[in-house]
């Protein structure tokens, strides 16, 4: 993969906000769009029924609700803690009270999956989309210490960001592609793991752990092409995982 880090500074400059959303918008939404390419006939039936709860609605357009609607008690909600060097996940010491997103996906998954009302089930359908995808950047399951890469300040494509922001839309938006082209580019889908969210924690943890994931201050052209494929595996990981859990939730 050739890359020009200059071309690369022009893409991204925009996307490097300190206060920034897991994968960002254009993210969030390849992985529905990944995942709408992978659903079964029933549970593609069963998402359409709900998204038409409101007119236009696609699973791209619902895949940022929950970054839109994040409040004090949803915050938690997004991501997990574990140990520096532990990158096995236990309820009791990393989700106290149920709240992390391991937690918050196998709650809404149960609420999908039931009888509940509809308006309900489309509720828990904008979380999972949202919390599946979030589970599978690296730094939402990252250490508390430095707040998942937040509080870890550095300079990449010639500006001041931090770790988080730059695997949240750096990375993604040093590409230049729109999401159609990002999908093809990423495609043909393979077959999922059917991990459980606490398994896709621990996997995105273990990507933390990898020496150099932590880069000097100074982001070089090498970290760009050493760790940007691993950013569009983690894309498509998390397409396939969303759809078998949706899969599974509608069978």
């Amino acid at each position: 993969m050739q890359f020009s880090f200059l071309a690369l500074a022009a893409f991204a400059l925009s996307a490097l906000a300190t206060n920034a959303q897991a994968w960002g918008t254009q993210g969030h939404q390849v992985i529905a769009l990944l995942t709408e390419k992978q659903l079964t006939p029933k549970a593609r039936e069963q998402v359409q029924k709900l998204l038409a709860l409101e007119p236009g609605a696609t699973l791209a357009s619902i895949s940022t609700w929950a970054d839109e609607h994040r409040n004090r008690s949803t915050g938690p909600w997004h991501y997990v803690n574990l140990p520096r060097g532990v990158c096995t996940y236990d309820a009791q010491r990393d989700c106290p009270d149920g709240n992390c997103v391991v937690e918050a996906i196998n709650r809404q998954l149960a609420v999908l999956a039931s009888d509940a009302p509809d308006e309900k089930r489309l509720m828990a359908l904008k979380y999972v989309v949202h919390f599946v995808a979030d589970v599978h950047q690296p730094l939402h399951a990252g250490y508390a210490e430095d707040r998942g890469g937040n509080t870890y300040q550095l300079q990449a494509f010639g500006r001041g960001t931090n770790l988080h922001s730059l695997w949240d839309t750096g990375l993604i938006k040093s590409l230049g592609m729109s999401n159609e082209a990002l999908v093809a580019k990423l495609g043909p889908v393979s077959a999922p793991s059917h991990l459980s969210a606490a398994g896709i924690a621990e996997e995105s943890c273990k990507i933390v752990g990898t020496p150099g994931f932590y880069p000097d201050r100074k982001v070089g052209a090498d970290y760009i092409e050493r760790f940007t494929p691993i950013m569009e595996q983690r894309l498509v990981k998390a397409g396939a995982q969303l759809a078998a859990m949706l899969n599974r939730a509608f069978r």
